[in-house]
């Protein structure tokens, strides 16, 4: 693919995925009711106030998709991210369908999407980094953390954890991953920002009823917090 057609394609997925929340049925969260063993208030997801952070990662998006487009379309040092985020944009666009009728497909389709991203973060590029990897490291660490939740509602839905347990292991998970990815990469501390807020939410919505869950997933964001000041420092540095 040219890198003017490669930039054309993501900004218009970009579009199509801003714009699919609107294009979907209203989706707020899985129903309990889509799992053999109903997940009524599961301790692994977040406070429902931290789903507001799609609003940010949906316009950064657009914003730098669209700079992308109209001033690096023919960049050499854009494209090698443009063809994974086709791929995470693409499956994104469909993402809410399909969660409002399969959570195990949804969660299926959301690692295709964070697989994508993270390669597409890994290839950004270091300069425009805020219409490049900044934008895509929110938009990476906050799928890293809503994946981990996905696997962590299927493993007590489907009955194969308690849901504590499954609570417990999928913020362990997302620690894992967030604190090797923000290492490696070095840069872009929005992807690390991004996983703490996800991990403070889950805080927030244990607090008096899961101590355990929450103070889990605290010491979690409280351990992301020296890679993600250190990929600061080299932003700011670089």
């Amino acid at each position: 693919m040219s890198r003017t057609a490669a930039a054309i394609f993501v900004f218009i997925l970009t579009v199509t995925f801003a714009v699919s929340p609107f294009l979907a049925d209203e989706f707020g969260g899985f129903d309990p009711e889509q799992f053999p063993v109903p997940q009524v208030d599961p301790p692994v997801q977040p406070a429902g106030y931290a789903f507001a952070i799609w609003g940010i990662i949906y316009l950064w998006l657009l914003v730098g998709m669209g700079f992308g487009l109209w001033a690096r379309r023919a960049e050499a040092a854009w494209h090698p991210m443009r063809l994974p985020l086709i791929v995470s944009l693409g499956v994104g666009t469909a993402w809410l369908s399909v969660a409002l009728v399969s959570p195990v497909w949804a969660s299926v389709l959301i690692w295709v999407m964070l697989i994508s991203a993270l390669i597409a973060l890994f290839r950004s590029p270091r300069q425009d980094k805020w219409f490049a990897a900044l934008p895509l490291g929110l938009y990476a660490g906050w799928l890293s953390a809503a994946s981990c939740v996905s696997l962590g509602l299927l493993a007590a839905g489907y009955g194969y954890m308690e849901a504590s347990t499954a609570a417990l292991a999928a913020v362990f998970l997302a620690l894992v991953i967030a604190s090797a990815v923000q290492s490696q990469l070095g840069r872009t501390p929005t992807y690390g920002i991004a996983v703490i807020w996800a991990l403070v939410a889950v805080v927030v919505h244990n607090l008096g009823s899961n101590s355990t869950v929450a103070a889990l997933a605290a010491g979690g964001a409280l351990a992301l917090l020296m890679p993600t000041f250190k990929a600061w420092r080299a932003d700011q540095s670089g």
